[in-house]
């Protein structure tokens, strides 16, 4: 049985979400609940020494860092891929997803935006600006990326892959700062065609047992 430590807001723990549903794979969450600290703690350092969600438990196997689980997952469970099978598909793809999660999100995570609000003592209002310019400036490069790639539902291709799992869960949180992605069709048109999938909707965050607690 696979566990998964997630937090239903966290977007990397989403992406992890979105790749397991795509390959049918039975598995069980548990919450780590980040606006206590618990990724802070003795306890759940013990599991991730780095303190962070998403972690992957495969029996003996312990797998932190999203993108490497998903890419592990696509190694051991290569039915059905969330990668190409041609080298510069597979680069291209990688460059997709690192976009997000290299470029976007750690600039707009929450240890960054709590460190603006308790140290830099920013507003509310200054932190949403931050995160809007630094999501626009992301989003509008992962446009011009989908201009030049080939045609397709998703975003290399007619089938959804490791840039989708990215994609959707920054579009989520992008809509939280009120972040104008209207300004990217091709943008919104993966997202959209990603949302019509179960295996999408089913790994949203307010369809996680934790997102009843709120916070």
């Amino acid at each position: 049985m696979l566990r998964l430590y997630t937090y239903y807001r966290s977007s990397a723990s989403f992406r992890v979400r979105i790749a397991l549903n795509l390959k049918g794979l039975v598995w069980t969450p548990e919450t780590v609940w980040l606006p206590a600290g618990e990724q802070a703690g003795s306890a759940y350092r013990g599991v991730n020494p780095q303190g962070l969600v998403p972690t992957l438990i495969d029996g003996e196997h312990r797998l932190n860092q999203s993108l490497a689980i998903i890419e592990y997952l696509d190694e051991t469970r290569p039915a059905p891929p969330l990668l190409p099978v041609d080298a510069p598909g597979r680069a291209r793809v990688r460059s997709l997803s690192m976009l997000i999660a290299s470029e976007i999100h750690p600039l707009n995570n929450l240890r960054v935006l709590t460190h603006l609000r308790t140290a830099l003592k920013l507003d509310e209002a200054a932190i949403a600006d931050w995160y809007r310019h630094w999501c626009d400036e992301g989003l509008a490069l992962f446009e011009r990326e989908l201009e030049g790639g080939p045609a397709g539902r998703f975003c290399h291709g007619d089938v959804p892959g490791m840039a989708d799992c990215c994609l959707v869960p920054q579009i989520f949180n992008a809509r939280r700062f009120d972040t104008k992605v209207e300004r990217y069709p091709r943008v919104m048109r993966v997202f959209d065609a990603c949302m019509a999938l179960d295996a999408f909707r089913t790994a949203e965050p307010a369809a996680q047992p934790d997102a009843q607690r709120g916070g």
